[in-house]
């Protein structure tokens, strides 16, 4: 879709989810044949004349002020995260020509040795698109070894939709997916000329039974914390908190780290599939690697060794 064609179509769907009394009107006395408050409705709560609101929500109005987007936005009662949505797909930033490529996103290695520090909290890095960009061990063996697919592969969203590992671990998997595909409808708004966004769309349009349904639906989520439950074939059920950590200096990637409250049954769980997960790492190593990984280092004062 174009810019205009976006913003029509997620208007009419913010438009459709309202009743007269979520915005203080009085209810009809019959019901109304199609659901959700007429434009002229929006046009009054909003303070714009019904003309002017049927050509923004046909897209036939540009460059709207931003008072009139903040109008439209509390009149639709929109949080700040379909707000951000609205101004991206009024007002669109790029100014890139169609299908330029952005350049390719990746993690400092500072930001990947923060992540491998935590070896008690699974951790992961997201990019645009919610591309996987970083893992660390216990991420990779909680959710998936992301390193072992091609890069062009590690999306978080597709791993979600598409691989049955995803459906089996994650024990609200039809919530996690769906809030998924409502992140990645806030990329797609952030940067409408990005191809990489509009090829998994593609992917996912004609692979998953489920996306095209959500998507329709313009739902838009930003992804900041929040608590998922788990099915782990090793470790069990888990239920851990996670928290995105916006990263200052490396635009558009986030930190999501795993964690269970202490002293909880999830916590062992956890504390088991760290010790499973080292244990099993270890075994795989080649024995001269493993017999030189136990040797002890000498110390400065260690006395030297014997020449034969």
């Amino acid at each position: 879709m174009t810019a205009s064609q976006e913003l029509s179509t997620f208007l009419r769907a913010q438009r459709s989810r309202l009743r007269p009394e979520d915005v203080g009107l009085i209810p009809d006395a019959v019901p109304r044949r199609v659901p959700g408050l007429r434009r002229e409705e929006v046009a009054r709560l909003a303070g714009v004349s019904t003309d002017y609101y049927t050509r923004l929500e046909q897209g036939r109005k540009s460059g709207p002020s931003e008072s009139v987007l903040n109008a439209v936005a509390r009149a639709l009662n929109l949080d700040s995260t379909a707000r951000r949505h609205l101004f991206h797909l009024a007002r669109p930033e790029s100014l890139r020509a169609p299908g330029q490529v952005r350049e390719v996103q990746r993690v400092r290695w500072e930001t990947q040795r923060l992540i491998d520090s935590w070896a008690d909290q699974p951790a992961l890095v997201l990019g645009r698109r919610t591309d996987v960009l970083a893992t660390n061990a216990l991420g990779r063996a909680l959710l998936f070894d992301f390193d072992s697919i091609p890069a062009a592969q590690r999306n978080y969203t597709r791993w979600m939709l598409l691989d049955p590992q995803a459906r089996a671990v994650m024990r609200d998997w039809e919530t996690v997916a769906s809030e998924m595909v409502a992140v990645l409808r806030v990329e797609a708004g952030r940067f409408p000329e990005d191809r990489g966004i509009s090829d998994l769309v593609g992917e996912l349009t004609v692979r998953s039974a489920e996306f095209s349904g959500w998507w329709a639906d313009q739902k838009v989520l930003a992804h900041t914390h929040g608590t998922k439950r788990f099915r782990h074939p090793i470790a069990g059920d888990l239920e851990l908190s996670w928290q995105g950590l916006a990263l200052p200096g490396d635009d558009d990637q986030t930190i999501f780290v795993y964690f269970a409250d202490p002293d909880s049954p999830s916590a062992e769980r956890l504390a088991l599939l760290a010790s499973w997960y080292a244990e099993e790492r270890d075994a795989r190593r080649p024995a001269a690697l493993r017999r030189t990984l136990a040797t002890p280092v000498p110390s400065p004062e260690d006395p030297p060794m014997p020449l034969r």
